[in-house]
């Protein structure tokens, strides 16, 4: 591995990492580096923030769901030998699932086993010279990380800025830049995260704005310089394998729009390496799966916001389920959703769906789902043969009832307490709120 890669982290969600990484990418990117990005654990959304930034796609990294030598390969994979990998970690740095030392899903699993520096991002809202504590503390909390300094986000003075350093000098903590408490570099939120990179018509002006903002109070030159080549030999898979799956035809028909976009890259990639096609389509414009292709993947998205369009869709609708008389359709989380009888919004609308699978699911009915996921097939399927498993998530907060179909996965948690059956199938159609990341070798 000869990319050099760094890694931005903070204490907790919502400290700003996904802000300042995009901007670090942007303001290296018009240094005239090669600059690449990856995403620790499960998401869809901020990548998506990330390839804006820096012009490449941005895969997933993930020590729960992938071995160590499938984490090697995406970080080769994703870097390149004249590249800077910036990597963006998830939750807090040492959040990931308990009990489970170095494959826990937690960033602080990758830092320490390929050594990549890491730099916290310290929201010092509400405090000053806490900050350096706060640093310390996670500097302090595992000896094998190597914790390169800080960076402040969210000062509101000179005199704030002062005393947050003051914490940090005292501590010992580098202090590597810091970012203002300004609204505007702050990306919207809604349910499951942010407001999709692919909504924002302003995202290019924003992005550009993070990039000056950065450049002029961040020291890149020290950053460039801490940044290092990922530890060669720490790839050792110690029984533990995971790969990419399998394609589910050679063409693949792949929803893709603003209601259907959880769809990891890497995955799609690893496909084509197989010889696979992958020929995209719009149900929110009304588009049936191209005729031509042997599989049909629905990915998660946002269809609870766009349900009326798809319903009035109806070359789509009726597109799929013919289709799906003679053709695989797979549905992944909000894919899932469409496939059934019928999709209650947020207002309690109920919106008649594909009515491919016997379930309906309710937006109304909100309660969150969340976690690492490990599915094992009941049958032959899109997924690989009977008894193949699966590692992945869920994230959602629909509700369904109604479910009378054949159970399609067996489920257990990231801790392996089991799920009991999960999703369901009819006939040539299969759909689950299970996202999936890799499958065990």
């Amino acid at each position: 591995m000869t990319a050099r890669a760094l890694m931005v982290a903070a204490p907790r969600s919502g400290a700003g990492k996904t802000t300042l990484a995009v901007g670090l990418i942007a303001a290296l990117g018009r240094r005239g580096r090669r600059v690449r990005a990856l995403k620790c654990g499960p998401d869809y959304i901020d990548p998506a923030f990330h390839a804006a930034a820096s012009g490449a796609d941005c895969a997933n990294i993930d020590s729960w769901a992938m071995s160590p030598g499938h984490m090697a390969e995406v970080l080769r994979s994703a870097g390149g030998p004249d590249a800077m990998l910036v990597i963006e970690s998830a939750m807090g740095l040492f959040d990931g699932v308990a009990g489970a030392d170095g494959r826990s899903g937690a960033a602080s699993d990758l830092a320490i086993r390929f050594s990549i520096p890491v730099v916290l991002v310290v929201d010092i809202a509400g405090q000053g010279r806490s900050a350096g504590a706060v640093a310390a503390g996670f500097a302090a909390f595992d000896p094998r990380l190597d914790l390169a300094g800080a960076i402040l986000n969210g000062v509101a003075s000179e005199r704030h800025l002062r005393t947050a350093s003051e914490g940090l000098a005292a501590a010992g903590i580098a202090r590597l830049g810091w970012l203002p408490r300004r609204p505007e570099f702050a990306f919207p939120n809604r349910h499951l995260g942010l407001v999709q990179a692919r909504e924002r018509e302003d995202l290019a002006r924003q992005v550009d704005a993070l990039a000056c903002r950065i450049a002029g109070t961040v020291d890149l030159d020290r950053l460039e310089a801490l940044a290092r080549a990922p530890l060669a030999g720490a790839d050792a898979d110690e029984g533990f394998c995971t790969i990419p799956l399998d394609p589910p035809g050679q063409h693949i028909a792949l929803a893709d729009d603003a209601a259907f976009s959880f769809f990891y890259p890497e995955m799609a990639a690893a496909w084509r390496r197989r010889g696979a096609e992958i020929v995209r389509f719009s149900p929110l414009a009304d588009e049936p799966p191209p005729p031509g292709c042997d599989c049909c993947w629905l990915p998660g998205g946002y269809p609870e916001l766009h349900a009326g369009r798809i319903a009035a869709a109806g070359r789509f609708l009726g597109g799929l389920r013919e289709f799906a008389r003679t053709r695989p359709v797979h549905g992944e989380c909000g894919g899932y959703m469409v496939l059934g009888q019928t999709l209650e919004d947020a207002d309690g609308n109920a919106h008649r769906m594909a009515g491919l699978m016997a379930h309906n699911t309710s937006f109304r009915e909100r309660r969150l789902h969340l976690g690492y996921r490990r599915a094992v097939t009941a049958g032959d399927c899109v997924l690989g043969p009977a008894g193949t498993a699966v590692r992945g998530h869920e994230f959602h907060y629909a509700t369904v009832r109604d479910g009378t179909d054949e159970a399609f996965l067996d489920l257990s948690d990231g801790e392996g307490r089991a799920l009991g059956p999960g999703g369901g199938r009819r006939g040539n159609v299969t759909g689950t709120f299970f996202h999936a990341i890799a499958r065990e070798c």
